[in-house]
């Protein structure tokens, strides 16, 4: 079985290497993903987020170096949702590539507002990376 999927991708004008160092750093998390993290704090070697849903614990699975940014968030109720996320290179700048997953029990309007929740956090990851 498979889910239906959704590629949410953005454009940005830093190099995949930049992209690969800011967005899969965790202490930057709420400077853009809002849709995961206002707060995130280190405690035993872990990361946990304060999020829309609660609680979560938040862990990329890299390599980040090579532009892989999945990361792995455990739920407060325990499930683990896996979330693809790539940065590819893009002529001298870079591509932001997020897969949603529609997962079983996910409504169609739920799937729509958590990609336009992906949407509005990689538009503020390109805003970060394209300051001065």
């Amino acid at each position: 079985m498979t889910w239906p999927a959704l590629h949410v991708s953005r454009s940005v004008d830093a190099d995949p290497e930049t992209v690969a160092r800011v967005a899969g750093d965790p202490e930057r998390l709420p400077l853009w993903a809002a849709g995961l993290s206002t707060g995130i704090r280190l405690e035993g070697g872990r990361w946990y987020a304060d999020s829309p849903m609660g609680l979560v614990e938040v862990a990329f699975t890299g390599p980040i170096e090579l532009g892989i940014l999945d990361h792995d968030v455990t739920m407060p109720d325990g499930t683990v949702v896996h979330n693809p996320m790539r940065v590819l290179s893009n002529d001298t700048g870079s591509e932001i590539v997020f897969t949603l997953f529609q997962r079983t029990g996910m409504t169609d309007e739920e799937f729509r507002a958590d990609a336009r929740l992906i949407a509005d956090d990689l538009a503020r990851l390109a805003e970060l990376l394209e300051r001065p």
